[in-house]
């Protein structure tokens, strides 16, 4: 999973299937070709590493593949790593380091 989330461009996939999801190969192409000039084949080879790392489900509808965001291994995955450096204490800690900065 790690793998997965460590490109740019897979994060952007999973950013707009957040946005709105259920989209088809087109639609996530659309939104690639804002930020780089990859082809259609180089999206679906993105979007296939993310459903291999269970991120996205695929569904057909008709003859049309829509991708959803699928949040059960993003939420284990903060589970375990991120969870415990939400508590109080850290979050105190961090306004503590934005009012400092402020005042710098």
């Amino acid at each position: 999973m790690f793998k997965a989330l460590a490109d740019p461009t897979r994060r952007l996939l999973l950013d707009a299937l957040f946005e709105q999801d259920g989209r088809s190969l087109g639609e996530l192409e659309a939104v690639v070709a804002v930020h780089s000039e990859m082809t259609r084949f180089g999206v679906s080879k993105h979007l296939r590493l993310l459903e291999a790392a269970g991120l996205v489900v695929t569904r057909k509808q008709g003859r049309v593949k829509l991708h959803h965001l699928n949040p059960v291994p993003i939420r284990l995955l903060h589970d375990r790593w991120i969870d415990k450096y939400t508590e109080r204490r850290v979050t105190a800690l961090t306004e503590l380091k934005r009012q400092l900065e402020d005042n710098s």
